[in-house]
């Protein structure tokens, strides 16, 4: 009797494993994935280059602005130490405190300039959030009108396999270049 037992559960347990994965895989079935190369869509996106093309003027720009704030200070330091000798301690206090205080307007234009939050860091948003917006509305679109659950950037997703016509990105550029 225990015997016909164990054989019923086991029977009813296959069932049940056999109801779930057909009940998976219909459920798999209507679950549409797509992804894209978002380095591509960057790439080949005309705005895109050029915003990248604005930016890199304004990087050259700020690049030209730091340089030459940065041979106003050595050269104020290379006067000092070639004075230092003939000076009193009076004024070498007052030309260290100078230095400092430009040591410090440096640093402070460095770091508003280049650092997080900079003012390049704020320029690139500036340039490229109203590409990701349209780039996001596009992808939207095409997730709405074809039935897409996801769609992911191959790029940052960590995709370790994806079948090619699942790749989203040419439909991407096509409705970008509209």
């Amino acid at each position: 009797m225990k015997r016909w037992g164990l054989i019923s559960l086991l029977g009813l347990a296959l069932t049940t494993a056999i109801l779930f994965s057909t009940a998976e895989v219909a459920w798999a079935e209507d679950l549409k994935i797509g992804y894209i190369n978002s380095v591509r869509v960057r790439d080949e996106f005309k705005e895109f280059a050029d915003a990248q093309a604005k930016f890199d003027q304004e990087v050259v720009e700020q690049q030209k602005l730091d340089q030459a704030k940065r041979m106003q200070l050595d050269s104020l330091i290379k006067a000092f130490e070639s004075q230092s000798l003939l000076l009193s301690e009076a004024k070498k206090k007052e030309k260290q405190a100078e230095i400092e205080v430009k040591k410090e307007e440096y640093r402070k234009f460095f770091e508003e300039t280049f650092g997080p939050d900079g003012v390049l860091e704020r320029k690139n948003a500036e340039l490229t959030k109203p590409l990701l917006d349209k780039i996001n509305a596009v992808l939207e679109k095409i997730a709405v009108q074809e039935s897409y659950a996801y769609i992911f950037d191959a790029v940052n997703a960590n995709i370790a396999y994806a079948k090619p016509q699942y790749d989203l990105t040419d439909r991407v550029l096509q409705e970008l270049g509209k």
